[in-house]
């Protein structure tokens, strides 16, 4: 990919899409706005409208909505942008080994983390290596970050082999199982533990975005009554209070997450939910090993001893 001097061009042929159009995209897709886009990139508003322009008509696709005065991207450009962060991401971090080397280890996570392993993974790893920050991440989407280039790694549960992302390397620490949860006035709440059956006459609240429970979990005869979709694991909680649904997540929820209007049961019928540490093979952090190998040795600790 060739590389310009200056940051937008009014001219691209079909073959010179370059850096410099990837980061006039990203401005115009975090601003919402061309003229705060422009003024961002130091550019005229002009010349960020053309280079978008041009852009779009090398990937052969429309990537903005400017219908209405907030600019918004479409399904392609949803779907461009992921790829265009990822892109920009690894760039740098080639041309700047120093900065890689020096900057933080972002850990991305959607919901639960390392769930009762989170505190002693980061106690550790200030311990063992004070020359680089961990930072611990939250990002609602699936991939906690990963697939955007937003994190170097990420802790991440169920499976991973639909994930579209290129060089996806993958560590299963451990599995944990799964628990109900039920609105703190339910019927439900009066029993030690409960079964996917119990669940049936119920409105099941999932989370597509970053969850792991689908009505796949049950069997297809035996299935909810209804749905109700969510887009997280706050409005999950919410959902669940209110009286609107049950839901079914990973143990460690119960734990990161208490909330008074919502009580946890074991579902103990319910398949457990493997915990990953996924990365990007050929875009790792100098210190990606070095974590890899910390989270290992943490959960090998807990299966030793199960109930320290």
């Amino acid at each position: 990919m060739p590389i310009g001097l200056r940051l937008c061009s009014a001219r691209m042929s079909r073959t010179s899409i370059e850096l410099r159009h990837l980061r006039c995209f990203l401005a115009i897709a975090d601003e919402g706005n061309l003229t705060r886009a422009a003024a961002r990139l130091h550019l005229t508003q002009p010349a960020v409208s053309r280079t978008l322009a041009a852009l779009e008509k090398h990937v052969g696709a429309r990537l903005v909505d400017r219908s209405t005065h907030h600019l918004a991207l479409t399904p392609e450009g949803r779907a461009f942008h992921d790829r265009a962060v990822a892109a920009v991401a690894a760039f740098d971090a080639a041309v700047d080994p120093g900065r890689l080397r020096h900057r933080p280890l972002r850990l991305g996570h959607a919901w639960a983390a390392f769930g009762p392993y989170t505190t002693p993974l980061l106690r550790r790893w200030q311990r063992e290596h004070p020359e680089t920050r961990l930072e611990l991440l939250r990002i609602d989407d699936r991939t906690a970050g990963l697939l955007r280039g937003e994190v170097d790694a990420a802790l991440l549960r169920g499976p991973v082999e639909s994930l579209d992302i290129p060089g996806l390397a993958t560590e299963e620490l451990l599995t944990e199982p799964r628990v109900a949860a039920v609105p703190s006035d339910s019927p439900l709440t009066g029993r030690p533990a409960l079964t996917l059956a119990d669940l049936t006459a119920e409105t099941a609240i999932l989370n597509p975005v970053s969850g792991t429970t689908t009505l796949d979990l049950w069997p297809a005869d035996a299935r909810p009554r209804s749905t109700l979709t969510v887009a997280n694991t706050d409005d999950w909680l919410t959902a669940i209070a209110a009286g609107r649904g049950i839901g079914v997540s990973a143990a460690s929820t119960a734990t990161l997450h208490p909330h008074p209007g919502v009580t946890y049961r074991s579902l103990p019928d319910a398949p457990p939910v493997p915990v990953l540490l996924a990365w990007r093979d050929g875009d790792r952090h100098p210190a990606t090993e070095a974590l890899v190998t910390m989270a290992r040795e943490i959960a090998r600790e807990a299966a030793d001893h199960p109930h320290e």
